[in-house]
């Protein structure tokens, strides 16, 4: 006989409104603790000192996870002029001051700079594997960094206040793999008055908002309340799919998916495009795949009967 697995076939998305203090993977692990979920994990790290929108993928949901790491990411954060730090943020040393504040009409003028698809270097306290290690394993070891630059997409980027002169808050939309601390350090060398991050809320994943987030507080109390309050805050699967294609297909068509094997698309409704496009039948989410050629060839199946 087989090793039991731990834990019970949980699947869907649960966005948490992570609290500040807690590291991603804390925040999966409580999340998985609460729903005695066998299997868990989260689209885009946020860092201890970030709060907000983590979406939490639980049992067959995390084979969707890629599709809502890629999307667009929204951010509202402050920065704090006149210092910089080695982490970039307000959790590292101070390794350099300035005297210098940037006029509202200066930090405006900047913002076009850093809009569009622009050249980022990563901070040197980042997750990025170099050699093998994690560059912030490094970086506390006392070693030298360099990280290269690398492209990445900032759709928006607007400032919303400046309530003094000192502090500056900004609201960003964009894409995977930009650091918005990176984006406070350039700024502030940009201005030659140096600047980090003192604040940082993400109120957006791809199709996640902040409204449909669940503090971890609600969530405790939830899970005291009994099974069905804690489903009652599950999205379906499919959430993380709103950007996709989708087509119902017949149950001799799913079988031949959940198989691994493509079908033909047929009918008034199939998409007429080449792309990615998720499969139900009889409103069981089955496949995820890409139409080629007028098939649908799946990426990743769905097996309920054997998940975990």
């Amino acid at each position: 006989m087989g090793r039991r697995k731990k834990g019970r076939a949980i699947h869907g998305w649960l966005v948490l409104d992570k609290p500040v203090g807690m590291t991603s993977t804390q925040a999966v692990g409580a999340v998985r603790r609460l729903f005695d979920a066998r299997k868990a994990g989260h689209a885009g790290t946020l860092d201890p000192l970030a709060t907000g929108v983590l979406p939490i993928a639980l049992g067959e949901a995390t084979k969707t996870v890629p599709y809502a790491v890629d999307g667009t990411k929204h951010y509202r954060f402050t920065v704090r002029w006149g210092a910089g730090t080695d982490t970039d943020d307000a959790e590292g040393r101070i390794t350099a001051t300035s005297e210098l504040r940037p006029a509202r009409e200066a930090v405006e003028a900047l913002l076009p700079r850093f809009t569009g698809s622009i050249l980022q270097t990563p901070p040197a306290f980042s997750a990025i594997k170099v050699d093998g290690n994690r560059a912030y394993d490094l970086a506390r070891a006392g070693e030298v960094v360099e990280l290269e630059a690398r492209l990445v997409q900032i759709d928006s980027l607007d400032l919303r206040d400046m309530p003094d002169a000192d502090t500056a808050i900004f609201e960003a939309r964009c894409g995977k793999g930009t650091y918005v601390r990176a984006l406070a350090r350039d700024m502030g060398s940009e201005l030659e008055c140096l600047g980090h991050l003192i604040a940082l809320r993400r109120t957006r994943v791809a199709p996640f908002d902040e409204a449909q987030a669940v503090r971890l507080s609600d969530l405790e109390a939830a899970a005291e309340e009994g099974e069905d309050a804690l489903h009652a805050l599950l999205l379906p699967i499919e959430a993380a799919l709103q950007d996709l294609a989708a087509i119902s297909v017949g149950q001799n068509d799913a079988a031949r998916l959940l198989r691994g094997q493509a079908v033909l698309i047929r009918g008034r409704d199939a998409p007429t495009t080449a792309g990615p496009t998720y499969a139900t039948c009889k409103g069981q989410l089955i496949a995820v795949g890409q139409i080629e050629k007028g098939e649908l060839r799946p990426v990743r199946v769905f097996n309920f009967d054997n998940a975990g």
